[in-house]
């Protein structure tokens, strides 16, 4: 009995699945956005998918300035998770949106028309707006590369200061701009 335990009970066990999201640097996802643009949220919509067996949060904003892609005067993303009802749906590390709020959204198109957040909340940098300076600055952007090779990021280091807008957009256009001087290099 010992012994057909541990196999009976590998037998009634449920599979077990995981989502593993490898932190992309963010060249990575400038290249791999479709559409790149700062935008205000202007409404927030949770809606059935899948059969009723899943629940996905419908975004639509305002585009302020788009960056990448044919970008409209409003656009609107999904966002896996989200409220109906009594019903809850929770993806560990999809972010969650309000109205009014800003950001830089990164997306990607995929298979769907609607498209997504590039690495479910890797291509989201928030924006704030601080009152002191009357400036909107971007929210701590963790991965952007100063050179061509990786680098280390060091937690608490005050290179992750949030940025103005206007100097996270020029980086945005330098991440857009390197491949095209990489490829003119290579004819």
């Amino acid at each position: 009995m010992g012994r057909v335990l541990p196999f009976v009970v590998c037998l009634l066990a449920a599979p077990v699945s995981a989502t593993v999201l490898i932190p992309a640097e963010f060249r990575e996802i400038v290249a791999g956005s479709d559409i790149i643009a700062h935008a205000r949220v202007v409404d927030v919509r949770a809606e059935w998918v899948d059969g009723r067996r899943q629940i996905n949060t419908v975004v639509t904003a305002e585009v302020l300035t788009g960056y990448k892609g044919k970008v409209e005067r409003t656009i609107s993303f999904k966002v896996p998770g989200g409220q109906i009802g009594r019903y809850r749906s929770v993806m560990v590390g999809a972010p969650v949106f309000r109205r009014g709020e800003e950001a830089v959204l990164f997306l990607q198109s995929g298979s769907s028309e609607t498209p997504h957040i590039f690495g479910v909340n890797q291509g989201l940098y928030r924006v704030r707006y601080n009152r002191r300076t009357g400036r909107r600055l971007v929210v701590s952007p963790v991965l952007i590369a100063s050179g061509e090779g990786p680098e280390r990021v060091v937690r608490g280091s005050a290179s992750r200061r949030s940025l103005e807008l206007d100097a996270f957009g020029a980086q945005v256009r330098a991440a857009m701009a390197l491949p095209a001087a990489r490829q003119s290099e290579s004819r």
